[in-house]
């Protein structure tokens, strides 16, 4: 299994910490081809098109994107659109952000699963749920895991 993680990475640099350990969990489902997005530093040496065309060549080649969107970011939405244009299974992950809220266009997706989560331990039982899921889980699916 291929997994495409997307996060926000210019805007999102105070989620890191939480990236790296939702990609660390990940990789006992399959290899992260995106790693790179829970890491303490960015990477400045690539232009923006390469950066771009690397990441397009990731997401064709996973199977499934996760995206935490706790962090509002153009690049996340775009990445989710385009992998819902190739058919992949898109699950975004969130944590409510006082009056933040996940945008409509990502929530009300058919072709994104949602799941709000408060802390790593939940995120886990998502993994765990969307892994284990047989049926390939399409559809809406916000789930509230505290009760």
């Amino acid at each position: 299994m291929k997994i495409y993680f997307s996060g926000s990475i210019r805007g999102g640099r105070q989620d890191a910490e939480i990236y790296k350990q939702l990609i660390d969990d990940l990789k006992q489902y399959g290899t992260v081809l995106t790693e790179h997005i829970g890491f303490d530093s960015i990477d400045h040496s690539k232009t923006d098109r390469q950066i771009h065309d690397e990441d397009m060549d990731w997401l064709r080649e996973s199977d499934i994107v996760i995206a935490e969107v706790t962090t509002p970011s153009l690049g996340v939405g775009y990445e989710i659109g385009r992998a819902i244009e190739m058919g992949k299974r898109v699950v975004c992950l969130y944590r409510e952000a006082g009056r933040k809220t996940v945008s409509a266009m990502i929530n009300g997706s058919p072709g994104v699963e949602c799941f709000k989560y408060s802390g790593f331990s939940e995120a886990q039982e998502i993994f765990l749920q969307i892994f284990n899921d047989k049926s390939g889980g399409r559809g809406q699916s916000e789930v509230d895991l505290r009760g």
